[in-house]
């Protein structure tokens, strides 16, 4: 981090070009993260957990420090630094096919465990990096490159709807759903941001916001038609919503 400062200086979001396709959801995420550390005054005591895929990327363009974790297993890396190093910030960053499917164990039991870290997980509904395959989320009936004539229920199951899994947790304070399909819904994308953080600086518990975002590259649309394929689509059978939060009965408390 000292090197880092030297070359950077006290800036946290890094003047780098993203490696991120055109149009994709996790430039807008990733600068909402940012926007979040920078707002709490936590940069310097902040660590990113980033799993495999896309978002793997994220820590990049961040002036922090950064773990990279094996497919699926950041949750499982974030509690083994949190209980090391208490008082620093640490929050996973994984897309839905790193966090909801091989490592959707982890990301649950890390939940009902109840630790104060905080998982961020960008739902663009298919494996971007490798190829637009079906992942946990992807739609019922939705063309990708693993299933050309859409997902079928009866032979892939159903996509998976991952904070109302843990909404009912214990050790779960504060579990949201958000979407970067429009600028309302940044704004309020950008507030959960900052409650899942600000709900683990306060040593309340575990702390999860799902982002619904379009791949305009998996999907084979221009960025504009996956925008509004992700309103009209996603947002239908992922609603955005929060599911939990013990923040203002603490406050009130």
């Amino acid at each position: 981090m000292q090197e880092l400062a030297k070359i950077y200086g006290e800036t946290l979001l890094l003047d780098k070009k993203f490696s991120y396709c055109p149009g994709c959801g996790h430039g807008i995420v990733t600068r909402l993260v940012a926007e979040a550390i920078e707002a709490l005054g936590i940069r310097k005591r902040t660590v990113s957990v980033v799993g495999i895929g896309c978002g793997g990327f994220s820590h990049h363009y961040l002036n922090i420090d950064a773990i990279e974790a094996m497919h699926g297993r950041a949750p499982a890396v974030a509690v083994g630094y949190k209980v090391a190093k208490p008082e620093n910030i640490v929050y996973t960053y994984q897309g839905d096919g790193d966090c909801s499917a091989i490592g959707l164990a982890e990301l649950l039991h890390t939940a009902n465990r109840g630790i104060p870290v905080t998982c961020f997980m960008i739902n663009n509904n298919l494996f971007g990096m490798t190829g637009g395959q079906m992942s946990p989320s992807t739609l019922e009936g939705q063309v990708t490159s693993t299933t050309p004539n859409g997902r079928d229920v009866l032979q892939h199951g159903y996509p998976l709807r991952v904070p109302e899994m843990m909404a009912d947790m214990h050790g779960a304070k504060y579990v949201a759903r958000e979407s970067v399909c429009d600028a309302k819904s940044i704004r309020k994308a950008a507030s959960s941001v900052r409650k899942a953080l600000d709900c683990q600086m306060k040593g309340l518990g575990f702390s999860f916001v799902e982002f619904i975002v379009p791949c305009p590259t998996g999907l084979k649309l221009s960025v504009p038609d996956s925008y509004k394929w992700n309103k009209e689509k996603m947002v239908e059978y992922f609603k955005p919503q929060i599911f939990k939060n013990e923040m203002e009965q603490n406050d009130e408390n």
